[in-house]
């Protein structure tokens, strides 16, 4: 123990004696950088005794700072003399040979930048973070290699070459242990996909390692919806070719036994909250098979009902009993008790454009209401479908010492002017193309102004149409439009006419319901008809028109599915006279219904559609505001190309007073996958059309009658329909069924639009 306590001693002291005490430092070989700044860095003073082991230390600090190359640190006499080559500047920084990726992100993940010093082990870090991204896109066999491309007063510029090469896709998805559900099911439910051909606009066929392990989590997500709760995921294990350039992947489960709901109870603890009311919430039934969503949404639903009695903040637990003899799950739900909450005041925070009484019309809450975290989310749901705020929050804060909070509506406004413009294509319009100006937010007031025209093939259309959306400061709508209409119908299947329309009208509208709504409508149409069979060449028309029409709409909809279930339905009434060329009523009304089933893929979709017109006095009404039957109306038959006829010319069809057509269609998926929104579709139409006017049956200079009739024609199709990037697209084929021989047929019928 001596003998070692010696010999440390003696070590100290020789290092001690090879140590010398500074009297000068000389710095050599800094061009860009000043000797003093050297010194700084190098943490030396004069005065400090410095060793071996010191410079060691001084030469690893100045390395350390990146600003050198070389570094040579050494003690001549008393003096300490710090030989250095600094390290070159970077001149530019640039990436090659990347096209899967933007160079853009790539130059985001880079710490080597312009104008810093050459480092070289924060270029290797940069090579990591690069091909991290290229693996999240799963791009494993890309190679980065760092150049330096030396230029002169020691500067460099530094090139990042890749080689993406090809992406790994995904071969196989394979499951072990799933004996209730299928791999096919299975691997509907995760993001991952086989790779095949025609993914090429998605990536879920390419390995993403994270994806994989999400993809862990959605398999659970979906037993737990199947009643399978104690669901695991044992192992995932997958395999790359030698190129790493396919993957295949292997999920092992053990999927336990299913479960159903038990009995279903509530803990509520407040007397003026009737539990009866809560227990109606619940959406699920006992003994139905367990459903982890199920009980989320039981949850919300019970938040949501305790909160419009004004009982803010509430946390519901749901407490399960697991039941193993007769696998059921009872669920008690747990009701935290508070204190009923009231509204002191609401401020509107961040609006610099709009109007903060237009922020009050439409939020559903007022000071001194109960304070309700459904109607505040109604509130923000409100203000963000107007598409004036790009962000609107709703912050409450509790006042100290009372049942009383604060609302802070937060919002963040964006540009409310739309430049916009489309391309399209249908057999009743041919090629279309339009554009238009609109201004969503004018003047902050919340008023709608657009400017819009379209040209077609067979019709041209300008637009100018202004909204108050709250007249006289209620929940009234009201507004104008102007339009002018040009319809080139005389060489368009049936129609035989062309029309030239100036409309102005004045309108009102008004929320009758949560459902319904009516809208008011005064219009005078000033026309120019000429009719390829009438004599006399182009002709006036004055219409002067008042209606009214309700609208009924109750939808619940999958968008990922594009599916709805419920109902859409027009109903209106309009008066034609007021001393205009024209006299009638017109009657007309619609209903579509919607089912969506089978997971939401699919969906049975039902329409009705009637018109009606009622001359006044026996009044004649023109062929051009008659109703016509064919193309998207009937498919299978070509546009207006059913119903009545001249007698020497079939392809003129008369029109009739009065309509009657409808679908039913089932929408279902196809083999390809949903993310590409293709689906195929069967029809069933049918329709008729009323007769003309008395005064067409019969022809008058020869006097030989007319074709006329008022018969039904159903017809049955297939299409498929695409919602594209650019637009949806729909291509059917109709085959009729039921005909007469002067009906003019249309097999194929194809009609899309898009938007810029």
């Amino acid at each position: 123990m001596k003998k070692v306590s010696c010999l440390a001693i003696l070590l100290a002291i020789s290092g001690a004696a090879n140590a010398a005490t500074v009297s000068r430092i000389d710095v050599t070989g800094a061009q860009r950088m000043d000797a003093e700044s050297v010194r700084i860095l190098s943490g030396v003073n004069v005065g400090d005794n410095v060793g071996e082991s010191r410079t060691n230390t001084i030469a690893k600090k100045l390395q350390e700072s990146g600003y050198f190359s070389k570094i040579n640190v050494r003690m001549s006499g008393n003096v300490l003399k710090i030989d250095v080559a600094e390290a070159p500047i970077i001149n530019m920084v640039t990436v090659e040979g990347n096209d899967e990726v933007s160079t853009d992100d790539l130059k985001k993940e880079l710490k080597t930048k312009e104008r810093t010093s050459y480092d070289a082990s924060v270029i290797g870090a940069d090579v990591q973070r690069l091909l991290t991204v290229y693996q999240r896109q799963g791009f494993f066999g890309t190679k980065i290699e760092p150049k330096k491309i030396e230029l002169d007063d020691n500067r460099v510029n530094v090139v990042y070459e890749i080689t993406e090469g090809h992406p790994t896709w995904i071969t196989d998805i394979e499951f072990e242990g799933n004996k209730n559900f299928s791999d096919r099911t299975l691997r509907g439910e995760i993001l991952s996909r086989e790779h095949a051909w025609w993914r090429f606009m998605t990536q879920f066929d390419t390995f993403d390692e994270d994806r994989i392990q999400y993809d862990g989590q959605m398999l659970r997500q979906f037993y737990l919806r199947n009643g399978y709760v104690d669901f695991v995921v044992k192992d995932t294990t997958g395999t790359f070719t030698p190129d790493r350039e396919y993957y295949s992947v292997v999920f092992t489960v053990d999927e336990g036994d299913q479960y159903d709901f038990g009995k279903l109870t509530i803990d509520n603890p407040f007397p003026d909250v009737p539990t009866e009311v809560l227990n109606e919430v619940i959406v699920m039934d006992a003994g139905d098979v367990y459903n982890v969503d199920k009980v989320e949404e039981t949850m919300s639903a019970i938040r949501s009902a305790v909160a419009d009695y004004g009982y803010a903040f509430i946390n519901v637990e749901p407490i399960p009993t697991k039941n193993d003899t007769d696998k059921t799950i009872d669920l008690n739900f747990k009701i935290q008790k508070t204190n009923r909450i009231y509204l002191n005041t609401i401020n509107i925070l961040g609006n610099v454009r709009t109007f903060d009484s237009v922020i009050e019309q439409l939020i559903p809450m007022r000071a001194g209401d109960p304070f309700s975290l459904q109607t505040i989310e109604e509130g923000r749901q409100k203000l963000m479908r107007t598409r004036y705020f790009k962000d609107v929050q709703m912050v409450p804060t509790r006042v100290a010492d009372s049942n009383m909070m604060n609302l802070d509506i937060k919002v963040e406004e964006q540009p409310t002017g739309e430049l916009s413009g489309g391309f399209g294509w249908s057999n009743i319009n041919g090629f279309m193309v339009d554009a238009g100006i609109t201004e969503n937010n004018f003047m902050g007031r919340g008023q709608v102004v657009q400017l819009r025209g379209s040209i077609a093939e067979y019709q041209k259309q300008a637009l100018f149409s202004f909204t108050e959306p709250y007249l006289f400061g209620r929940q009234l709508s009201g507004g104008f439009d102007v339009s002018y209409t040009m319809y080139d119908y005389s060489s368009l299947g049936s129609f035989g006419y062309d029309r030239d329309s100036l409309t102005i009208a004045g309108r009102m509208g008004w929320r009758l319901t949560d459902h319904w709504t009516q809208n008011v409508r005064l219009s005078a149409s000033f026309d120019q008809n000429y009719d390829i069979q009438a004599t006399g060449g182009w002709q006036k028309a004055n219409l002067y028109t008042l209606g009214t029409s309700f609208r009924y709409h109750n939808l619940d909809s999958n968008f990922a599915h594009n599916t709805h279930t419920g109902i859409v339905a027009n109903l209106g009434i309009a008066y034609t006279g007021f001393g205009g060329t024209e006299s009638f009523m017109r009657y007309s009304g619609d209903i579509i219904g919607m089912v969506k089933f089978f997971d939401d893929r699919w969906q049975l979709r039902s329409s009705l559609d009637f018109g009606y017109i009622q001359p006044i006095n026996d009044a004649y009404v023109s062929r051009v505001y008659r109703y016509f039957l064919g193309g998207e109306s009937l498919r299978g038959f070509d546009v207006a190309g059913v119903g009545s006829r001249l007698w020497y010319n079939s392809t003129y069809a008369l029109g009739g007073l009065w309509k009657l057509n409808g679908s039913t269609q089932l929408n279902f998926p196809i083999f390809i996958p949903d993310e590409y929104q293709i689906k195929g579709f069967v029809f069933f139409d049918y329709g008729v059309l009323g007769k003309p006017p008395e005064k067409e049956y019969t022809d008058p200079y020869m006097h030989k009658p007319n074709d006329i009739d008022d018969s039904w024609r159903t017809s049955v199709g297939v299409g498929i329909y695409w919602n594209t990037p650019m637009g949806p697209m729909n291509f059917s084929w109709g085959w009729p069924l039921k005909m007469t021989e002067y009906d003019r047929e249309q097999r194929f019928l194809l009609s899309f639009e898009t938007q810029f």
